[in-house]
């Protein structure tokens, strides 16, 4: 017979939560390998039967043998005639011993601070809480709404990449090659959005926008090169550039974004999101996109054109991206589709000249070979489907009443904020009184259970105003987002 000791184990061993999103026999059977791999069961020790063990549980006997005989199935246990289930112990065999260190001296540590040649960590960034889900009122940018995540969809494309033919494509070591299924819907499905004809020998996969930034500014840029960047722009951005050379020109914008004037001069690469700037989401007009080409042209300069948000556009049609009006191959684009689908999908794109693309590729290779098979294939059956296209139209429409919704909400409840005008876009540019503090105002708002992001860290100077802020309304449904501009109004100081 069992003793009360070996109950009280077991039942410290197993603790199941019926209210969460994993099923009973999912969270046993994750309990039982945890035990099993941290050595929690000797190897002569019997587990308890399965009528005792779902009785000390409180769950059904079958959930019990399920998950017995798939560990079984899988070498974790083996079964003993008239004994019951033990621990296989062949599992554990190929471990090193553990041992405890001799306490090391600490003048035999390693001086780290000295031996950093760069440190990433110092650098300015958007600080996001990762509980920001838990807030009322989020205003948050680049984060999404569950409501608005297509999950039938999605699931319907990962049942289909599991196919015996695709785990075996997904599967293999792809060196630096891409999926060609996304690499073709890239081609013929998304770029084409933006007026952009690209052959499959100018299209990389990346791990989103970023790393495509990334690879660029560590092919291209010296110490001795100038980088033009909007002021204020995207941080990463600025972050990944400066890395590189310390020959940072702050781009000024106004209502059309990036200003092209004597203020470019001498730069040999400029960096300008011009669909949606980032971050006070106003559209560069037509005539201004043509005139900063032949401003490339003329200064023999290359742009960096990061074209984000394209799909929400409110207010007339889409202006042509750069890439797509450039005749001499002076525009390097950058796409997300992360933005669109699910921001921890990061999967983006670079499309430059051939040679380039080489060897972005290689660079790649040398950091993470390629993205993730199995993201991409199942990314690529989305676009195929059709999902895409209809997600796009379905954020655009949602998008569109929020953008709507805020913007009479900050007209009513603050109307003494200036806020950019623009057509499209997930957030809101806000300028406040000079005298307002957006730091000091988020440490209250924090306490009303409200979240925004300071607009000091978009601009190039560390000195930068403080009376800048952007909302976002992706994350927040439509009905919470006026009474959380109200409550937001009462915390600006009179």
């Amino acid at each position: 017979m069992k003793s009360r000791s070996d109950k009280m184990m077991w039942g410290r061993l197993f603790a199941l939560s019926p209210q969460s999103q994993r099923s009973l026999q999912r969270q046993l059977r994750e309990q039982l390998v945890s035990a099993i791999l941290d050595g929690h069961i000797a190897v002569d020790q019997p587990l308890p039967s399965s009528r005792e063990l779902a009785k000390q549980l409180d769950i059904a006997r079958n959930t019990v043998v399920i998950a017995y005989q798939s560990l079984v199935d899988e070498g974790y246990l083996v079964a003993r005639e008239r004994r019951g289930f033990f621990v296989n112990a062949e599992i554990l065999s190929g471990r090193a011993q553990m041992s405890v260190a001799d306490r090391i001296h600490d003048e035999a540590h390693p001086d780290w601070e000295r031996r950093f040649k760069f440190k990433p960590s110092s650098q300015r960034n958007i600080v996001k809480p990762q509980d920001w889900s838990d807030y009322a009122y989020p205003f948050v940018y680049g984060q999404p709404d569950p409501s608005l995540i297509p999950v039938n969809d999605w699931r319907e494309c990962c049942r289909e990449s599991q196919s015996l033919a695709s785990i075996q494509y997904t599967s293999r070591d792809r060196v630096d090659h891409d999926d060609s299924l996304l690499v073709e819907q890239i081609q013929n499905r998304i770029l084409p959005r933006r007026g952009i004809w690209a052959s499959k020998d100018e299209i990389l996969i990346t791990m989103g926008a970023q790393q495509a930034l990334y690879l660029l500014a560590h092919l291209l840029v010296g110490q001795a090169d100038r980088v033009g960047l909007e002021d204020p722009g995207y941080p990463d951005a600025r972050n990944i550039f400066s890395e590189r050379t310390s020959n940072i020109a702050g781009l000024r914008v106004d209502d059309g974004g990036l200003i092209v004037n004597e203020d470019l001069m001498q730069c040999d690469y400029v960096y300008v999101t011009p669909s949606h700037q980032s971050p006070t989401t106003v559209t560069m007009p037509m005539k201004r996109r043509e005139s900063l080409l032949r401003f490339a042209e003329r200064s023999d300069c290359l742009i960096i054109e990061d074209d984000y948000e394209i799909e929400t556009n409110y207010a007339g049609s889409p202006t042509p991206a750069l890439k797509s009006l450039d005749r001499s191959e002076r525009v390097l684009y950058v796409g997300s589709l992360s933005k669109t689908v699910a921001p921890g999908l990061r999967v983006g794109y670079l499309v430059g000249p051939p040679a380039l693309i080489t060897e972005a590729r290689a660079l790649r290779r040398l950091m993470v070979r390629h993205p993730p098979a199995n993201n991409q294939r199942i990314l690529a059956l989305f676009l195929s489907l059709g999902h895409y296209d209809a997600l796009v139209h379905r954020l655009n429409r949602c998008y569109r009443e929020r953008w709507r919704v805020m913007g009479d909400a900050l007209g009513d409840y603050l109307p003494q904020m200036r806020r950019t005008r623009s057509v499209g876009g997930t957030s809101y540019w806000i300028e406040g009184p000079a005298g307002l503090n957006s730091r000091e105002m988020l440490v209250r708002a924090v306490k009303e259970s409200i979240l925004f992001e300071p607009g000091d860290v978009f601009f190039l100077s560390e000195q930068a105003p403080r009376n800048f802020f952007r909302l976002g309304f992706t994350s927040i449904s439509t009905h919470r987002i006026e009474p959380g501009i109200r409550r937001m109004a009462k915390l600006v100081p009179a």
